[in-house]
């Protein structure tokens, strides 16, 4: 606005000026060239001559009109006071004209405008004198004048109310300002339900919604980090509370009996296996949630699953479960071996520990275009339909009594959901019509590059 305002100030005087030194060049060279008609075809200016002469030209807006000789003697001057008549003037503009030059001269200073124009005066081609013309104009300066004042004085006013304006923005952007800023250092002190509370349609109300967003989201994390933490020294403290009860029961015991002995000493062992896996979960979780994870690469699933039913082996034999895997020709996943074993192995581990005896499991393996889909199928216990939105959450147990018994930490599902989320995939888990459950993991089969 500042600049508009400078431009408003200056431009249209320049160009009033330009117009007018126009008109000025104009004029005053027709009124030199008229003069100079006058007294052309003369072989010789005297003074009578050029009197006469100039008895027959008329001179209309012309303040001064000087006729000189050769060498710059006045022989006529139209001015009464100060008449120069028989003196030598040297004006820059009559020198000029009399070495053969036409000059014309404008310039708007003390609230006038000062005009000149020169020519010489030429008889067979030799400069015999020269003529020159002034104007002094104070009325087209006064009206110059008079529009540079009203130009000031609206820009003045503008400037005012420009003033006024930006006070009444500022003020409310200071406002607006203030208020997210209350918001960000009540949310920096750990106030996670602190809101901003702007009304409006502009980019501060839009900022302040995605402020509230973020906030909701950073409560909606420090709930579930809090309940994380719970649940994990939940989960710590029950086996540690085993292994110190054991272990105060064969300090307490005199002359106990080495098959006792043994019976808490394996005991021990157990928690401790135990409290190893659940330490193990919740690492595999922190490198997760750290982002930290190896470049994926093409790994072929059928070997994993052979060696993930070769482990299982012994456990489902136990269990009377019957372990049925195949796989689809070039079927592979965009990940590490390891990744793949980790998922493989949950989601059937679980299918064979929480199934009934002589049950089922089925684990298939098929590759689209973009696409592989890996199945873990079982006819077991089952998961109730309200349990099934939850069983990807970390410590989420469907029936917690037998999921401790069956050794289970509650997350290993929670491990296989951010594996796959983590390299583009989906998993998802479903009833079946048997009573069991059935595991759809999609994950992509091509590498990032590969896909380009």
């Amino acid at each position: 606005m500042l600049t508009v305002l400078v431009l408003m100030n200056t431009y249209p005087l320049l160009v009033s000026e330009d117009l007018v030194f126009r008109s000025k060049h104009t004029a005053l060279q027709s009124s030199a060239t008229a003069i100079n008609a006058a007294v052309t075809g003369l072989d010789e200016l005297t003074e009578e001559n050029a009197a006469a002469a100039m008895a027959a030209v008329e001179l209309e807006g012309i303040s001064r009109a000087i006729v000189t000789d050769p060498y710059g003697k006045v022989l006529y001057d139209t001015r009464e006071a100060g008449n120069a008549t028989g003196y030598y003037v040297f004006y820059a503009e009559l020198v000029e004209a009399l070495q053969g030059s036409n000059v014309v001269y404008s310039a708007y200073k003390e609230g006038a405008f000062h005009s000149s124009a020169a020519q010489p005066v030429l008889y067979r081609n030799q400069i015999i004198g020269g003529v020159y013309v002034y104007e002094y104009d104070t009325q087209q300066a006064s009206l110059l004048g008079t529009l540079s004042n009203n130009l000031f004085s609206i820009s003045v006013g503008i400037a005012a109310l420009m003033l006024v304006v930006s006070l009444v923005f500022s003020r409310q952007l200071t406002q607006r300002l203030g208020a997210l800023q209350t918001a960000i250092r009540g949310v920096r002190e750990g106030a996670y339900n602190q809101r901003a509370r702007l009304s409006g349609h502009d980019e501060f109300t839009q900022i302040a919604g995605e402020f509230n967003d973020l906030v909701d989201r950073l409560q909606e994390t420090e709930s579930a980090r809090r309940q994380f933490v719970s649940d994990a020294s939940h989960e710590l403290k029950t086996p540690l509370a085993s292994i110190r009860l054991l272990t105060d029961s064969i300090l307490q015991t005199e002359n106990m009996d080495s098959a006792t002995a043994r019976e808490f000493v394996s005991d021990i062992g157990q928690e401790a296996e135990r409290l190893s896996h659940i330490t193990e979960d919740l690492l595999r979780l922190t490198r997760l949630d750290s982002g930290a994870m190896e470049p994926p690469a093409l790994v072929a699933v059928e070997p994993v699953l052979e060696r993930v039913t070769r482990m299982l082996r012994p456990v489902a034999q136990e269990k009377e479960v019957a372990v049925y895997a195949s796989c689809g020709p070039g079927a592979a996943v965009a990940a590490t071996e390891g990744e793949v074993y980790q998922i493989l192995y949950n989601l059937a581990e679980n299918a064979v520990k929480y199934n009934r005896r002589e049950g089922y499991v089925r684990i298939q393996a098929t590759t689209g275009e973009e696409t592989t889909v890996i199945t873990v199928e079982d006819n077991g216990i089952g998961i109730p339909d309200e349990d099934l939105r939850n069983v990807f959450k970390r410590f989420y147990r469907v029936d917690k009594a037998r999921s401790r018994a069956a050794g289970g930490t509650g997350l290993g599902l929670s491990i296989v959901s951010d594996t796959v989320s983590r390299r583009g995939g989906a998993i998802r888990a479903e009833s079946v019509g048997t009573g069991g459950t059935r595991f759809v993991v999609t994950m992509p089969c091509r590498l990032m590059e590969e896909a380009l």
